[in-house]
């Protein structure tokens, strides 16, 4: 599926921190993190992105067939767009916490219901929202079942040394991707910089429809406390160039 309007690399992928690129697509971000020993994807975006994905990584002048890993936050379909693709076409590992594991194989579903949407379909920015997750692929969506758990000691070999954070909440196992040598965190949707939903931009929580359990999602945001980062890579909305502590101040305000 093609997107209406001609998406430009040039004008959406920005490096954020030395070898740290935030992209973003459509309605939903990817990162991409390279170093001496190659490179890494945290999240795919929605299945209708796969081009926007490849193209993203070619700007880069790397080629999709070598990415090492890609690391999933969390298994929505808006993250997970391209797994299951990179995963049969290249035998790209997937990795995300063993307790998404389940849902990103297709196995468990921890995902706002058509229902939820459709009671709240009358107001224009979710109705607009409605149709572009229809467009882009979202009900054609494929489970990567070849997804493994990642483990510390295997994340730290990978390009940027990451390290995985547990925020359950959003969903079961849900996750933010910390990039320690960069001062980055790719946080997923734990929180984000902005959403079609929303009139605002900055530190904020998606809608509690989107959450599995909406008050544990709150309180997972402060396992974030004492982290060092100052450079905020959401799945939605603009990248926040900002000290981790104060975007959390705003969220707890």
């Amino acid at each position: 599926m093609q997107h209406p309007t001609r998406w430009e690399p040039a004008d959406h992928v920005s490096e954020q921190a030395p070898g740290v690129y935030f992209v973003e697509g459509p309605a939903a971000n990817w990162v991409v993190v390279r170093d001496q020993a190659g490179f890494i994807l945290i999240d795919s975006g929605y299945p209708a992105d796969r081009p926007l994905v490849l193209e993203s990584i070619r700007y880069l002048g790397l080629e999709p067939a070598d990415t090492k890993a890609m690391l999933i936050t969390h298994g929505h379909v808006d993250h997970t767009g391209s797994a299951a693709f990179f995963s049969t076409s290249f035998g790209t590992p997937i990795l995300c916490a063993p307790e998404e594991l389940p849902h990103v194989q297709g196995k468990e579903k921890h995902q706002v219901t058509f229902g939820q949407v459709l009671v709240r379909a009358w107001r224009p920015r979710v109705f607009r929202w409605l149709l572009h997750v229809i467009q882009a692929g979202a009900l054609k969506a494929k489970p990567a079942t070849q997804a493994r758990a990642w483990n510390p000691a295997g994340l730290r070999s990978l390009p940027g040394s990451p390290e995985a954070i547990l925020l359950p909440g959003h969903t079961p196992g849900n996750a933010s991707v910390l990039l320690p040598h960069a001062g980055a965190i790719a946080v997923g949707d734990s929180f984000v910089g902005g959403h079609p939903l929303s009139r605002t931009t900055g530190p904020q929580m998606l809608h509690p429809m989107y959450h599995t359990n909406p008050a544990a999602a709150v309180a997972a945001t402060r396992r974030l406390a004492g982290v060092n980062a100052s450079v905020i890579l959401p799945g939605h909305g603009p990248a926040l160039r900002m000290p981790l502590a104060e975007a959390l101040a705003q969220l707890h305000q």
